[in-house]
């Protein structure tokens, strides 16, 4: 009897944690709000709207190619959670997408709690997930095949690739004040092709947030085949810089639903370093099916991280002192 006992009490231990495991949420980096037919200016406009009356300040707005626009967006949760968790102001923004595919007008935003877990912030944003969601509606998620949690604060694409606790440094200055306007200057000169979409100072901090455009350095540029399949929004453009938004998007954001809200690329100054997240996380962590090799995979993109990584620096440290 103690036998059966203790082989049903295992047994139901088993089943539980069994079960636990199963109902515990997969977690896709992209989230459709809705799919219909309509005027861009006036999606656009209704977006912002419900973004506003719903708690979030719009900090930015970037159009990185015909028939696209993000919007940026922070709230004072998001600002608080990232001034409490380590490189936290890289979470301080999520980005909404408005996408016309093909005459169907896609809204689109980053899944709040895939990226809370991705940049292993100390809140899981499931209250921001929240808002979003009454704010814009919510259809699916998208973009991967699904991950928990707890694998998406350890990601990384591959043995060999980086981490989240491993950002490229691209300047480090004697003083917080002298790297902010390090960046802000190499923004704004523009010289690589960088240009500043937005900034968020995370309050009692010394964490900035830039969000920047990035279409490329004048003469940069590499030339791939003609990629079967490609649709109105990318044009026939096959040759541009391989830093460039719209030339990295033509290869990688190739499924029907689009995932435009990837951008814009960030820069966070955090004490007196300036810090990107190095596009073999970046890219990987919001497109994680990518495929090594073939047709829309990471061998077409092979030089992009480094060519990212570079106009970055070079929009910074030039102007160090």
């Amino acid at each position: 009897m103690k036998r059966l006992l203790a082989l049903f009490l295992a047994t139901a231990a088993f089943l539980t944690i069994t079960q636990a495991k199963a109902d515990e949420e997969l977690l896709q980096p992209f989230i459709l709000a809705s799919a219909e037919a309509g005027n861009m200016t006036d999606k656009v406009n209704a977006t912002k709207a419900a973004l506003t009356a719903n708690g979030f300040t719009i900090v930015g707005t970037y159009s990185p190619y015909k028939n696209a626009t993000i919007l940026i967006i922070t709230n004072p949760d998001m600002l608080k959670n990232a001034a409490q968790s380590e490189n936290g102001g890289f979470g301080a923004a999520q980005r909404v997408a408005i996408t016309n595919v093909k005459g169907e007008l896609q809204v689109s935003y980053t899944n709040p709690v895939y990226m809370a877990n991705g940049y292993r912030m100390k809140d899981d944003y499931k209250n921001v997930a929240a808002l979003l969601e009454k704010a814009l509606g919510k259809l699916q998620q998208f973009g991967g095949k699904g991950a928990t949690a707890a694998k998406m604060r350890k990601y990384h694409y591959m043995v060999g690739m980086e981490y989240f606790d491993e950002p490229s440094v691209l300047g480090d200055f004697a003083t917080h004040e002298e790297a902010v306007k390090a960046v802000e200057d190499g923004l704004a000169s523009g010289s690589e092709g960088v240009t500043k979409v937005y900034r968020i100072d995370i309050p009692n901090t010394k964490e900035v947030l830039f969000g920047v455009a990035m279409k490329g350095k004048p003469g940069s540029k590499v030339t791939r085949e003609s990629t079967p399949g490609m649709d109105d929004q990318f044009g026939t453009m096959m040759t541009g810089a391989p830093e460039s938004d719209q030339y990295i998007m033509s290869v990688i954001d190739f499924g029907e639903l689009k995932s435009t809200a990837h951008l814009p690329y960030e820069i966070l100054v955090n004490d007196k370093k300036v810090l990107s997240l190095y596009a073999r996380f970046r890219i990987a962590l919001n497109f994680p099916t990518l495929k090594m090799m073939g047709t829309h995979s990471f061998m077409n993109i092979m030089e992009c991280p480094e060519a990212i990584r570079n106009s970055l620096q070079r929009a910074v440290t030039p102007l160090k002192k």
